[in-house]
């Protein structure tokens, strides 16, 4: 949740100053971590013990330093495109996956 409301924050900020820094590390940061800790979960077993979403976390993990480096040599919009599609991809529609019926986060934000 923290990623999220942080991306939202990213989003409408103004670019480029000191906050937006401090608050992209932080969001990196957060991003890293719940991507890494996705491989602990084992609840959906497509291919062993791994399901579509450890591909989304691995994309996550593959896209985020890239982002980073993008911004660190000046190519900005690289930078803003690889930051929204994960943004997108790894909280928006995962999000959205983890409220199916069914799922844990279903059952803890809307009850049995």
């Amino acid at each position: 949740m923290a990623a999220f409301v942080l991306g939202l924050v990213q989003f409408a900020a103004p670019k480029g100053t000191l906050p937006h820094r401090t608050i992209g590390w932080i969001w990196v940061g957060l991003m890293a971590v719940v991507a890494a800790s996705s491989f602990w979960i084992h609840q959906i077993r497509l291919v062993g013990p791994f399901s579509p979403i450890h591909l989304l976390s691995i994309f996550t993990l593959v896209m985020l330093p890239l982002a980073v480096w993008r911004a660190h040599i000046h190519r900005v919009s690289d930078h803003r495109r690889i930051m929204i599609m994960t943004f997108v991809g790894a909280l928006v529609i995962a999000g959205l996956f983890t409220l199916m019926p069914g799922r844990i986060m279903h059952r803890v934000i809307f009850g049995a």
